[in-house]
């Protein structure tokens, strides 16, 4: 019998051993997305979620990795479950919207990157991505001040942001502001944008 009890409480210490936690699945996941392994990442959030269903940065991540592989109603739906597990989780409102975007839903979009920008942690990239999207989706619904402004914001968060530098540069050109959008395409390529060289070749001559 003591043979027994001694067996079994090997057998419970060994399997306890192996039985991985919601966080570890997590950071597993992370190492995984972050070398664009985006299935192998989602497989593991799964595994985070399915351990502990309130995991908003689970849903977060996974979304992402959704995105990553345009996957796009899938990230909105992992990015509302963050959202409904902490109505803050600004960098979840970013993701959504970004999503929204590719689904041409613009002005699903912009609420969504304005929801982040009115709660968005002190964190400059976040703000700046915040301020792009919107000014991207702002752009798609022919909102071309609008579309300025928010790059505009972006740029002055970070002033060397080339892409806002180059879509500001367009949003200019279809207000007619060709020397000042000109000027904005030569600063993105300054900043290492090579489209920036094609669009002075077709609207700067």
């Amino acid at each position: 019998m003591k043979k027994v009890f001694l067996l079994m409480t090997t057998f419970i210490l060994t399997s306890a051993g192996y039985s991985q936690t919601a966080k570890e699945y997590f950071n597993r996941g992370i190492t995984k997305f972050n070398v664009e392994n985006y299935t192998g990442s989602i497989a593991d959030f799964t595994k985070a979620i399915e351990i502990d269903p309130k995991y908003a940065e689970a849903y977060l991540f996974r979304g992402n990795a959704k995105e990553s592989l345009k996957d796009y109603r899938g990230a909105i739906a992992d990015h509302t479950k963050a959202i409904e597990i902490d109505p803050k989780y600004a960098e979840a409102y970013t993701g959504r919207g970004y999503s929204k975007g590719e689904l041409k839903d613009y002005n699903g979009s912009i609420a969504d990157y304005s929801k982040a920008i009115e709660i968005i942690p002190k964190n400059v990239f976040a703000f700046r991505d915040a301020y792009s999207g919107r000014g991207y989706s702002k752009y798609m619904l022919n909102d071309y001040r609008g579309s300025i402004a928010d790059y505009s914001k972006a740029i002055e968060i970070d002033s060397k942001y080339a892409a806002a530098y180059y879509f500001r540069g367009i949003a200019k050109i279809k207000l007619g502001q060709k020397d000042s959008g000109c000027i904005d395409f030569s600063k993105a390529g300054e900043l290492g944008l090579t489209d920036a060289y094609k669009a002075i070749k077709t609207y700067c001559q």
